[in-house]
């Protein structure tokens, strides 16, 4: 009987294993590699590559930039309506990527709730490159404040209180003190934040619309390719397979170069004349 369930288990493995990974080869093998490399060079993998690249940039940045101190508020303060908060942050998550571009555009486009006033002062955002930002952002950014929370709230709290009580300022220990014990937990929700945003296609498609060279990501570059040039659709994807490898390989080596953070952070922190 033990044996039995062994063998149907691995049975069972090894049809899972086929079918995520079949359809991987079956992206590389379909194209031989210099096809692959001419279709990357036509001017609508460039153009859709290039854009991609900067909006996401832009977007990822933003998110950080923003998200992190907000992170550490929340996953450090304790106050009523905290759970309400953190649900609300998290509902993008759960919303089709149709909706959230529909959302977006009654809220930014011209007919939408703020597009009164953007038109006001001559902000267009709706359709141009400025929507691709937008719709990147909202996508990525419940991922990235998730897990920059609970990389925060796993943070003791000992060590930040040791470090206000050395006269520490707040920043100070946000910095020196909270960002490095985080860093770990912070970079995996980047390189997840960043990957999902980078595959972002229902909400840019309905937002920002799929202009070559102007908003056209690679995601909707396949999509756009898929009727008139196969190979060139076959060759963006690849260039996403390996961008998921890369970001996989990336969370894997992440823990490992947090654990060279040091105690010398702390103690700089700590430090009277912080």
């Amino acid at each position: 009987m033990k044996h039995a369930f062994t063998a149907a288990a691995v049975v069972a493995a090894a049809f899972a294993l086929a079918f995520l990974v079949l359809p991987v080869l079956a992206l590389f093998l379909r194209v031989p590699p210099g096809d692959l490399v001419h279709a990357l060079g036509t001017s609508a993998a460039r153009d859709a590559l290039v854009v991609s690249i900067k909006t996401s940039a832009i977007a990822h940045a933003a998110v950080l930039l923003v998200g992190t101190p907000a992170a550490y508020v929340i996953g450090r303060g304790r106050f009523r309506g905290r759970t309400l908060l953190l649900s609300l942050i998290e509902l993008p998550l759960v919303l089709p990527p149709a909706v959230a571009g529909i959302a977006l555009l009654v809220t930014f486009g011209r007919l939408g709730l703020l597009g009164g006033a953007l038109d006001a002062v001559g902000v267009r955002l709706s359709f141009t490159q400025a929507a691709v930002i937008l719709a990147v952002a909202f996508v990525e950014s419940p991922l990235y404040l998730r897990g920059a929370i609970a990389s925060f709230e796993s943070v003791d709290g000992a060590l930040l209180d040791a470090a206000r009580t050395l006269r520490a300022r707040p920043f100070r220990v946000f910095a020196r003190v909270a960002l490095p014990l985080a860093a770990g937990g912070l970079g995996a929700a980047s390189a997840l934040a960043l990957a999902r945003g980078f595959g972002e296609f229902g909400a840019t498609l309905l937002f920002a619309g799929s202009l070559q060279g102007v908003t056209q990501t690679l995601p909707l570059a396949v999509y756009a390719q898929f009727e008139v040039n196969l190979d060139t659709a076959l060759a963006i994807g690849a260039v996403f397979v390996c961008f998921g490898i890369v970001v996989l390989l990336a969370l894997k080596l992440i823990p490992g170069w947090t654990r060279s953070v040091s105690l010398w952070t702390f103690r700089s922190a700590s430090s009277p004349s912080a």
